[in-house]
């Protein structure tokens, strides 16, 4: 964690820039400059919005489910989202790989191993060892901690 510090940080930084800070702005900028440039020296839009509240109350009502329902489409209804998914999915290393200490690698995969194991000497008619037992014992334990919510490693602590 500390070599990818300044990345972390780095990352942070644009998510709270564009998300939030670079959003902000340029909606502000974009109200601010299309009222003052254009609105105001067309007389037929001035009586349509005759002062700046106005105009972005006007603008705002409009705007935000315009804007939702473009969204909506975004996420549900066209294959922009699906395929940005498909990007980001070809180029994530971890969809190949086990995730660095990840729960998957203390419960979900050595359970299916485990089961595996089990379905091959069920089918020899094998019985367990006392240590696959306890193996068992264990798995069922860290499987009982995530149904109650809890971790099993914590994946804030590496």
């Amino acid at each position: 964690m500390k070599k990818t510090v300044g990345f972390r940080g780095w990352y942070y930084f644009r998510m709270g820039w564009t998300t939030y800070f670079a959003f902000i702005l340029a909606a502000i900028n974009t109200l601010t400059v299309t009222y003052y440039l254009a609105i105001e020296n067309i007389p037929i839009l001035q009586t349509i919005f005759p002062t700046f509240v106005t105009y972005v109350m006007i603008i705002v009502s409009i705007g935000i489910p315009l804007l939702i329902a473009i969204g909506y489409i975004h996420y549900k209804r066209s294959a922009a989202y699906s395929s940005e998914t498909d990007v980001i999915a070809e180029s994530n290393p971890y969809n190949y790989k086990l995730p660095p200490r990840g729960w998957n690698q203390s419960v979900n995969y050595p359970l299916y191993l485990l089961l595996t194991e089990m379905i091959i000497k069920s089918s020899k008619n094998e019985q367990f060892s006392d240590e696959e037992l306890l193996e068992i014992k264990n798995l069922q334990k860290k499987i009982k901690l995530l149904i109650d919510g809890k971790f099993v490693n914590d994946p804030r602590k590496k």
